[in-house]
């Protein structure tokens, strides 16, 4: 009877100690996870801790139930319950699809905690002993642990609003401003590592540790784009291996800060990397903890604007020792928090474009091109500025509800990798654009997933029109080109002014085709309207190096006689070479300091743009052909229209894989220009691929079109112009007139907006459109009639308050048009265009000190905006402030343009008529020669398609 007293006595005395170490150490992991060996020491011992208790209760509960008063054994009952939860727990761990048991497991042992301590204030108070008091006091008691709790809860949650990416007040005045300055181990990237210490090789190198625990998102990233950012992709490390034969190792750590963390962090860049690109650091690409290390993003200026941290305890997760390694994962599997917060943090869930921003937006200034300043490519300020992000004010079209990035580029799947959410988890496949890579390592799986995505419907085309050919437009000089500030285009981030174009009048005109079916007579000439339309692409299409890819529009004619009577766009050696030099392409045409154009990746030696077309988010191109219908044609000719994509262009590619200077040409190179010819003729030994071969890049058609027209004779009489308008099928008319717009054809596109108001008057967006129109061409008279019909019929409409403060301004009325812009501002606060009309507005109205704050709240969204810096110049400078004056107007120079850049442009476009052509704002394409159309200069066209596939 002693050794049982004895017994029970031990327990008796050693529950209530363990139960308050539960109790505190609880509330220290649950209030305060952090990834360092305490923390995860108090986890082993908590759950050790609960593991005795339990032991230890089960001979004592019974008599605990026994002997105690009520609230006693209810608070013991629920202790007991949640022991067994507990002791479950530490089987299954307590990942987010276990919350549910964790709380409950919580939630109980607080209960059964406070019922115990109200009875132990009960047996020592000296009030009566009623059940008044005693729910009293258990309330109290209660309530007491639930403010505790609520306080736990409080902490724990507040790290949410860490680390939330914001802009400075005041980017750099130079690039040695940017991340740890000219003598920093990583510049020019912007990078920077907590410390400045450098990062061992291999804790980018190791993401089969994480493969443990997330085995599906291993394998999704194993081939994705992300893994082969590095030397183990033949396009990406011959552009370097050229760079640094060209300008050095240093500028190379411009791209190294996103492409190459194995190398760069490491101090490794430091080394030509022709000498280590074989090494295993070298092949490493884009590991799990490049993106998930990231500790802080500093800005959205880009440029690997990040901090890294190295966490200590990694070394453990990677450790070869068994023992540690089980140690680690079964710490992370009981208590997932701080692995969590150390590898996700909130911004990149909640800001996750500004997060990508970091990476997939970047210029060049003198440190990487020996020049200047200028935007290179930018996914993220015109997603931002769009109706995609929904904080454009200005858009076109809005989906359903705003997307970030991963809404399209890490869509849902299935899977049981730990930290799924209800069975799914964001693919870290990153579907994209990229079939070159997969294609040289052969992984058909990948490939297939990417032009499934190509072909998702993220774009449109419509054969949509036809008109009688007018004169043939000739190519001007004046085409609306930008001077050197960006190498990329230029949408709703920016106010850009589109000059009335050389359309003319409004040609009589036929459409939609596929509904009116008109016949074309034999011997005419015609022009037919091609729209191409973004739908599902939340930035430029194409999107990423411009420089680098083929992208372009085909439109094929063929008869029933299976004659081809028209072709743009045609891709030499059946299918497989260079495209005909006479397409509508996609892209931006840069040339350097010698007139050559820059399709060797070497954006450093970019002096001038001779064109740039990419399509907004939401927007759409019209494309003019001019079509001649030939005597000998059949009864009926069907129209094809492909938007084609290939990634890389073919000129890349060989130039990539077997590219060198000719060795008999003078070796004429400098850091701004490289006049050497260029041979295919290097060896293929070695080439970061699956094979050494040069690769056949896969076209893949990313939206597709076709109408089918009668032919009738050449006197039969002209088919007169018809016109088919359906209320369904008003955005047909809406993007054929946006298309117009973006290039200037004013006149014409007012014309498809009104079709726009006839298939639907109570449609607000036809009259915005023509309003859009007449502000352009300064008509506001015509502008305030339309808009005022649209406002009528949505008065708090945005876009529509946006263009009539546009009319209200040039009528000096600055207080209305204020007013209507802060209409649009409650709405879209970040739409970057309202808040700097609205500083100039309040500018000129001298409120300078309201000004700067609405100028200041441009800069917060983006610290390079040109328009922001000049106002806020002159802001300061009517406020008496000359130092911030200069500050702002040192920013303003930085970022402005190059006047005299386009000057280089000249002696390139008389030698190259087609991209001439390509580059006026309006402008046709004809057909490639044909045997049908021009028997005699078919082999004269052979010849010089072969002199300009080799150029």
């Amino acid at each position: 009877m002693r050794d049982n007293s004895s017994s029970d006595g031990f327990i008796g005395r050693a529950l209530p100690w363990l139960l308050a170490f539960l109790v505190i150490s609880a509330a220290y992991l649950y209030a305060f996870p952090q990834a360092n060996i305490l923390y995860a020491a108090v986890v082993l011992l908590h759950a050790f801790t609960g593991v005795v208790t339990a032991i230890l209760l089960v001979p004592a509960l019974f008599r605990l139930l026994r002997n105690g008063s009520l609230v006693s054994r209810a608070g013991w009952m629920l202790i007991a319950v949640s022991a067994v939860v507990g002791l479950i727990l530490i089987k299954t761990g307590t990942s987010r699809a276990e919350f549910k048991w964790l709380y409950l497991h919580i939630a109980i042992a607080l209960v059964g905690i406070g019922l115990l301590i109200v009875d132990k204030v009960g047996e020592r108070s000296s009030l009566p002993a009623n059940w008044v008091v005693k729910i009293a006091r258990c309330a109290i008691c209660l309530m007491v642990l639930a403010g505790v709790a609520y306080g736990a809860h409080y902490i724990r949650q507040r790290w949410q609003t860490r680390s939330r990416i914001e802009n400075p007040t005041m980017p750099p005045g130079n690039m040695n401003g940017e991340g740890d300055g000219p003598e920093g181990s990583f510049f020019p990237s912007s990078a920077q590592v907590y410390g400045k210490q450098k990062i061992p090789s291999k804790f980018f190198m190791e993401s089969d540790s994480c493969k443990r625990c997330h085995e599906d998102i291993y394998n999704q990233w194993f081939s994705s784009a992300h893994h082969f950012s590095s030397f183990n992709n033949q396009w990406y490390r011959k552009s370097i291996e050229y760079m640094q034969d060209t300008i050095g190792t240093k500028p190379s750590k411009w791209c190294g800060g996103c492409h190459d963390p194995a190398v760069l962090y490491s101090g490794l860049m430091d080394t030509p990397i022709k000498q280590i690109v074989h090494r295993p650091e070298s092949q490493a690409g884009l590991g799990c903890m490049m993106c998930h290390s990231i500790a802080d993003v500093k800005s959205t200026m880009g440029q690997g604007d990040f901090y890294l941290e190295y966490p200590k305890l990694h070394e453990l997760a990677a450790s070869q020792n068994k023992v540690a390694r089980a140690l680690h994962d079964f710490v992370i599997r009981l208590n997932p928090e701080p692995h969590r917060r150390v590898f996700l943090k909130p911004f990149m869930k909640t800001q996750t474009a500004e997060f990508c921003s970091t990476c997939h937006k970047v210029h060049l200034d003198v440190p990487v091109n020996h020049y200047r300043w200028f935007r290179g490519f930018n996914e993220y300020d015109n997603w931002q500025a769009s109706g995609v992000s929904g904080q454009g004010a200005r858009s076109f079209y809005y989906p359903p509800k705003p997307q970030q990035c991963a809404d399209c580029h890490m869509p849902a799947e299935s899977s049981h990798d730990a930290g799924n959410i209800n069975g799914v988890v964001h693919s870290h496949r990153f579907p994209g654009a990229n079939t070159a890579v997969p294609t040289a390592n052969e992984d058909a799986a990948q490939l297939k997933l990417t032009e499934g995505f190509l072909k998702s419907g993220a774009l449109t085309v419509d054969i949509f029109a036809i008109s009688p050919a007018q004169s043939p437009l000739k190519s001007g000089g004046a085409s609306g080109q930008p001077e050197l500030a960006t190498t990329f285009a230029v949408g709703e981030e920016a106010e850009t002014k589109s000059s009335p174009g050389a359309g003319g009048e409004v040609a009589p005109l036929t459409a939609p085709l596929n509904r009116v079916q008109p016949a074309l007579r034999r011997g005419d000439t015609v022009r037919v309207d091609v729209v191409v339309r973004t739908k599902k692409v939340g930035h430029f299409f194409p999107g990423g190096t411009v420089d680098a890819y083929d992208t372009w529009l085909e439109l094929k004619g063929t008869d029933d006689k299976g004659q081809t009577i028209f072709w743009s766009g045609m891709v030499e050696d059946a299918g497989k070479g260079p495209v005909e030099k006479g397409a509508h392409f996609y892209r931006s045409l840069q040339i350097d300091a010698h007139g050559n154009p820059i399709n060797k990746r070497n954006a450093w030696a970019t002096r001038a743009v001779v064109y740039v077309r990419l399509i907004p988010p939401g927007a759409a191109d019209t494309v003019h052909y001019r079509v001649s219908i030939p005597e000998n044609a059949g009864n009926k000719i069907t129209l094809h229209a492909r938007l084609c994509y290939r990634k890389f262009s073919w000129y890349g590619t060989h130039e990539a894989f077997a590219g060198q200077p000719d060795p008999g040409s003078p070796n004429s190179v400098a850091p701004d220009y490289d006049d050497r010819p260029t041979v295919f003729t290097a060896s293929l030994s070695g080439v970061s691929a699956k094979q050494e071969k040069v690769p056949d890049v896969p076209i893949v058609a990313v939206a597709e079109s076709e109408v089918t027209l009668p032919v009738v004779a050449h006197n039969a009489p002209a088919p007169e112009p018809k016109t088919i308008v359906k209320k369904e099928e008003w955005q047909r008319w809406n993007d054929y007139g946006i298309g117009l717009f973006l290039q200037g054809d004013l006149k014409a596109a007012a014309a498809a907006f009104q079709k726009v108001t006839e298939a639907d008057a109570a449609n607000p967006d036809g009259w915005v459109n023509i309003g859009r129109c007449a502000v352009q061409e300064g008509d506001m008279e015509r502008a305030r009639m339309v808009l005022e019909k649209a406002l009528a019929l949505s008065p708090k409409l945005a876009r529509a308050n946006y263009f009539y403060a546009r009319v209200l301004r040039s009528d000096g009325n600055y207080e209305g048009a204020a007013a209507r812009l802060r209409i649009v501002l409650a709405q879209y606060p970040r739409d970057r265009v309202a808040l700097n009309d609205y500083g100039r507005i309040l500018f000129l109205q001298r409120k300078y000190s309201d000004a700067v704050k609405a100028l200041q709240s441009v800069l917060a969204i983006d610290p390079e905006d040109l328009q922001a810096h000049y106002n806020l110049m002159l802001c300061y400078s009517g406020l008496g402030d000359p130092k911030l004056a200069k500050e702002h107007e040192a920013r303003y120079m930085r970022f402005k343009a190059d006047e005299s850049a386009q000057a280089i442009t000249g002696p390139y476009r008389r030698l190259h008529p087609e991209d001439n052509n390509e580059r006026q704002a309006i402008h046709e394409h004809v057909s490639v020669p044909l045997p049908l159309l021009h028997p005699k200069r078919t082999d004269e066209a052979a010849s010089a398609a072969r002199a300009g596939g080799s150029q």
